[in-house]
């Protein structure tokens, strides 16, 4: 992970843009400012990756794209980025409207700079915690593909909690050729018991076995 986060402060308004980017420049964080919902936007491209812990800084009313557009554009492209609404009094609704459409926190205008330090600090903990998060669900599913059809369905039969009898019995299958291939499946997920095995399936997205029904 980098050393520094970074805030994309997006808004209209060049005085809130100077201040806020002094400030956040001093508490350490990296800032990019973005003048308009449209400049932010051509910046950040269709395939921009999520390699660094980011926040978004967003004025609600902006000519052209108004913030809850521009979050919008945001959820359509898959970004996750926690996203921080700066609002007028008049725009309250709207900002609650962003909350609703996944926004973080939003901030009455003017805010006050520990008000918003605070709320960043609260953004970039939820945005690492997602990227970790995301981090461990990519490395299970690289160790769940490593299994071949049969191992996989015999991992499948240990999610459903069944013992080798009757996986064994769900494949047609000898109990010792299950014992083989839960074998496999154990060095194959680098797990040193069925517990780890377990979690590593369920991180992945893997579907428990239906039983068959006599």
């Amino acid at each position: 992970m980098v050393d520094k986060r970074l805030v994309h402060l997006v808004d209209d308004d060049e005085a809130i843009r100077e201040s806020a980017a002094f400030l956040l420049e001093i508490a350490g964080y990296e800032v990019q400012v973005h003048r308009s919902g449209v400049a932010f936007l051509d910046v950040m491209g269709e395939a921009l990756g999520e390699a660094q812990a980011c926040c978004v800084l967003l004025d609600i009313h902006m000519p052209g794209l108004s913030g809850l557009d521009v979050q919008l554009k945001l959820n359509e492209r898959g970004f996750t980025w926690p996203v921080i609404i700066l609002t007028g009094q008049a725009d309250i609704g709207a900002a609650i409207q962003a909350m609703k459409n996944g926004a973080f926190e939003f901030l009455e205008k003017p805010y006050h700079n520990a008000g918003l330090l605070e709320a960043l600090v609260g953004a970039f903990t939820k945005s690492e915690r997602s990227m970790e998060e995301n981090a461990k669900a990519g490395h299970a599913r690289a160790l769940i593909a490593r299994l071949s059809k049969r191992e996989r369905q015999v991992m499948q039969g240990l999610l459903a909690a069944l013992p080798n009898k009757l996986i064994a019995y769900e494949y047609d299958l000898s109990i010792r050729t299950v014992e083989i291939y839960r074998a496999k499946v154990m060095d194959k997920l680098e797990a040193r018991g069925l517990s780890a095995a377990v979690r590593i399936a369920i991180t992945a997205g893997l579907e428990p076995l239906e039983e068959r029904r006599a």
